[in-house]
């Protein structure tokens, strides 16, 4: 039996994100997690909020662990969403805004995230 694939459409067709890039997004769960929580809003969020919200996701939200999360969000997470054109920083207000490219990940987001809708 012959499937009839000819009205699919690959991520690339629909973006500009490439299919290793998404990948790449979605392979860690704090970039999973802020994706999905930024999906949920519209406009900008404080970036420090952004990073509570993750805190509370892996456990209790402790000074020290908001501390390594915004650390380690700055450093391993932040450029490489905003190199994907899928976010927005302004560092000046301290903001993250999810741009449109990023709507290319929602399919993978609820996936990941079907326990929380």
């Amino acid at each position: 039996m012959k499937t009839d694939i000819s009205d699919a459409t690959t991520a690339e067709t629909d973006s500009s994100i490439t299919s290793d890039t998404i990948f790449e997004l979605l392979l860690e769960e704090q970039r999973r997690y802020a994706l999905y929580y930024l999906s949920g809003n519209l406009g900008a969020v404080s970036l420090a909020d952004l990073v509570e919200r993750i805190a509370d996701r892996e456990g209790r939200s402790t000074r020290e662990r908001i501390e390594r999360i915004t650390a380690e969000f700055h450093h391993n997470h932040l450029q490489k969403l905003i190199d994907a054109d899928v976010l927005r920083y302004d560092a000046d207000a301290g903001t993250v805004e999810r741009r449109a490219a990023a709507s290319a990940l929602d399919p993978y987001l609820e996936l990941a995230f079907v326990n929380d809708l």
